[in-house]
This record gives structure tokens, sequence and C-alpha cells, in this order.
């Protein structure tokens, strides 16, 4: 594993568990040569989950991916990068449970603001924008304006 200040490969395990949802095994280590402590997650290697996008194509699921969005989603505001952690296991749990290993790019972005809009309004509606793609400010206006009913 290579730390992500200074590259080294070489670390230690400083605290080891499983994940909330016990589907991974979370591991603090740290870096031999410059003392950077980082988190890593081990999990069992499963059949992976396609992704069917918008033109047919099918590409693997990525929850750096899903976590960047989410990450520009809640710039600037009081969400940790655990509980979005969560949710994108959430999601990953839901599907395998489900049996779901395609999924259209449309149903992903859904299941992400189902969950999104619990954590935080401001971020539901900042990921929405993009998930969308709001052609408008009309548009944009209009969810906001089903946000306030709900």
């Amino acid at each position: 594993m290579r730390c992500p200040k200074c590259g080294c490969d070489e670390s230690k395990v400083v605290d080891s568990r499983p994940s909330e949802s016990n589907d991974a095994i979370r591991r603090r280590r740290e870096c031999v040569r410059c003392g950077t402590r980082f988190t890593t997650y081990e999990r069992r290697e499963e059949m992976p989950i396609l992704v069917i996008k918008k033109d047919g194509t099918k590409e693997t699921f990525d929850r750096q991916k899903v976590m960047r969005g989410l990450l520009a989603a809640t710039v600037k505001r009081n969400i940790s990068v655990e509980s979005l952690d969560e949710l994108i296991d959430n999601i990953e749990s839901y599907l395998r449970d489900n049996g779901r290993f395609e999924i259209p790019s449309q149903e992903l972005g859904k299941l992400v603001l189902q969950r999104l809009i619990d954590i935080d309004k401001v971020a539901y509606v900042r990921f929405a924008s993009v998930y969308r793609d709001f052609k408008d400010v009309d548009e944009f206006n209009e969810e906001l304006r089903s946000l306030a009913n709900e």
C-alpha cells in the first residue's frame, strides 16, 4: 500500500477493525518513511457491479467516482467523509442483496439522491443539478420548490 504523501510502499498497520457494515476491514496505517497515517479498506472480491451509461456502454461500478461526485456536492457542508462512505456502502449492499449486478446510471443516480436527501438538502440539490443535467434556472427552481413542499 503506497503512502499518499511520499509514495513509499512500506507501511505498518496501527489499527484494524471491521467497517460498520461488516463488508470490509478498515485499517489505519502509518508510513514507515514519513510517518503519515492513512486509512485503507480491505474488501472481499465479488462479482463486479456494472453501470450502464446513457449511450449503452458498460463500465465497472467505481466507488471513487461516486465519492468524487458526493464530495463535490458537499463542499463547505458539515458532512463527514465517513457518512458519504457509508452511503456508498449502503447502495452497494442494496444492489448486491437484490442480485443487481447491472444498473443504469440514471437509476444509480436516483439511489444516491434518495440517500443524500436524508443527509443534507443543499448537497442533494447540488448533486441533482449535475445528475439531472438542469438546462436552465427554471428546472433548478422547480427542484427547489418540490424539495420545499416535502
